[in-house]
């Protein structure tokens, strides 16, 4: 009698398993047993249903899943993660049940139900290899979803799996990374933005991996900026062309902005042209043509990019706000939250009370935001500077509320430079360089740090660093302009004994508080002219009756001893009470 043939068939195999089992079930098992069979029950079973998948078998704490199709495995994998991205939200970390996954695309033998052989033996090896809420897929995989899936994957190269005779090519994504924006619904607590293709409106068409290359650029220093939720490269490049329905791209690619552009060489010139667009009303928020001499093309290159996205992201966060400004509070997320408190006067009194309860709230809502712990100590921070009897007890929950932002993302620039700010008005000025300058590492690309890193390198005796920083900044946005801006510009002109240019840059600026005057009233003494001294050190007392010398030398940071009595002298011979 002959023998039955094997019954074989190419499947996409996943292997799903919980990361920790053993130290949960330890911790308390009555309680996990029960949360791993809700998940099942209410996550699991449903995402593979709905993508088609069959659960071949079911072990203590994960199982097993056969595909038709790579596409459907990959985002059901994604859709499971980011479900219990969801439901772990409010779980302490140590309680959290978090899955591992792996998926291989492979020649399966099938006996009954059950399957068997190298193709289900690699998805599990795969799935050992993946951290704790993310994916780990074959090179087979990847090939069948690239471009098809908006997940970014690492490529970790050849791996030798135990048991498995040949490598297999591992690719691995993990964290937000395996989440896929949802192209339905934008995330409404996200700047999320598209970069399209750049056109190439040159007559080479050879020329085009220019364009794409610039593209590619924006969309990596666009990534940058932690707050902007940025679409990969391989779904926006499948809109190439003109004469685009933006609105329809925006809702197929479920963000809420549109980036497009064109490029054009021109003998030795190139003219960039880029776009910043409202996907859902189709609207243009901002345009900007850039016109470069191409002897070094790859500086060129870079410079524009920069620029871009410096811009960029003073539109998008711009336009952001007034959206979140018309929202009832009532209805606010923490990242709204966020955003209204970035919308107020940073200066201002009243306002920043407002912010306060406001980066408050987005704590309440959200423990571990990091960057509303950051925003907050900043607030505490100017309260500090601007309130001269403020306790020093302010400074110091500022520098406690910075750390707690740095403990919970140590990769937001934003937080690492709200340490910075702080540890500077502490006087601590090896730490506070240490974290700008990790800031800076993080994002280049941020006008307001730019300008702080301006702010500090005076403070530590270095104006003329310090005045390059923040002429940078308004080179890469020419919109960057806050309130603080030329106040800070004019304090490194004065360190450096160019009283001309810090007279200019405070009479550029709107701000008109004792301060300023005071400042005005020091650059007038040095350069004689004692009349205009005199009325500004007037003015200033008029705005701060209480003003004095030693009161505001209290709240300036100088590292050297020569730059803090070049202001104290100068502010005596303007006539200002010591």
């Amino acid at each position: 009698m002959a023998e039955a043939r094997i019954q074989r068939r190419l499947a996409a195999i996943m292997a799903v398993d919980v990361a920790g089992y053993s130290r949960l079930m330890g911790f308390d098992e009555a309680a996990t047993l029960a949360a791993l069979k809700a998940h099942r029950r209410e996550l699991l079973d449903t995402e593979i249903a709905e993508h088609q998948g069959r659960i071949v078998k079911l072990t203590g704490d994960g199982m097993l899943v056969e595909f038709a199709s790579a596409v459907d495995a990959v985002a059901c994998a994604a859709e499971i993660q980011r479900g219990m991205g969801v439901r772990n939200a409010d779980i302490p970390e140590e309680r959290r049940i978090e899955f591992r996954i792996g998926i291989n695309l492979g020649d399966v033998i099938v006996e009954d139900s059950d399957l068997y052989g190298d193709g289900v033996n690699v998805a599990a090896r795969l799935e050992a290899l993946a951290s704790p809420g993310g994916v780990c897929i074959s090179g087979k995989i990847h090939d069948e979803v690239r471009g098809k899936i908006d997940i970014a994957f690492t490529d970790r190269g050849e791996q030798q799996l135990k048991n498995i005779a040949i490598p297999v090519r591992v690719f691995s994504s993990s964290g937000d990374s395996v989440i896929p924006g949802d192209r339905r619904h934008p995330a409404s607590n996200e700047l999320s933005i598209a970069v399209l293709p750049f056109a190439n409106m040159s007559d080479d068409k050879e020329q085009q991996f220019f364009s794409d290359g610039i593209t590619e650029d924006i969309i990596t220093e666009l990534s940058r900026f932690r707050q902007i939720q940025v679409l990969a490269r391989n779904s926006s490049f499948q809109y190439r062309g003109t004469n685009l329905d933006m609105v329809r791209v925006g809702r197929e690619l479920g963000v809420h902005y549109l980036v497009e552009g064109s490029v054009r060489r021109i003998g030795m010139r190139v003219r960039i042209t880029a776009q910043l667009i409202d996907a859902r009303s189709g609207h243009h928020l901002w345009a900007e043509k850039f016109d470069r001499d191409q002897s070094d093309i790859f500086a060129v290159q870079d410079e524009v990019v920069r620029t871009i996205v410096a811009t960029l992201v003073g539109r998008l966060q711009a336009a952001g706000a007034e959206v979140a400004k018309r929202k009832p509070p009532a209805s606010l997320a923490a990242y709204e939250c966020v955003l209204r408190a970035d919308a107020l006067p940073l200066y201002d009194p009243d306002a920043g009370v407002e912010a306060r309860m406001l980066y408050e709230k987005a704590i309440e809502l959200d423990p571990r935001y990091a960057r509303a712990y950051a925003l907050l100590a900043i607030n505490l921070n100017i309260q500090w500077e601007r309130e001269l009897d403020a306790p020093d007890s302010i400074l110091e929950q500022a520098v406690a509320l910075a750390r707690k932002s740095v403990a919970l993302d140590e990769n937001d620039s934003v937080c690492q430079s709200s340490l910075g700010l702080v540890y500077l008005n502490s006087r601590a000025h090896d730490l506070a360089e240490h974290h700008y300058r990790k800031a800076l590492e993080l994002n280049p690309n941020r006008s307001a740090l730019l300008a702080s890193m301006g702010f500090l390198c005076s403070y530590l005796g270095k104006p003329e660093e310090g005045i390059v920083y923040l002429k940078e900044a308004r080179q890469l946005d020419p919109f960057f302009e806050p309130s603080w801006y030329w106040p800070t510009l004019a304090i490194a002109q004065f360190i450096a004994h160019e009283y001309d240019e810090a007279i200019a840059a405070i009479l550029h600026s709107q701000e008109t508080s004792s301060w300023t005057h005071a400042l005005l009233a020091a650059c007038h003494a040095y350069k004689n002219d004692r009349a205009e001294a005199r009325r500004h050190a007037e003015e200033a007392l008029r705005l701060a009756p209480h003003f004095s010398i030693k009161r505001t030398m209290t709240r300036e940071p100088f590292k050297r001893d020569a730059d803090r009595q070049h202001l104290v002298e100068g502010l005596s011979m303007a006539g200002l009470p010591q």
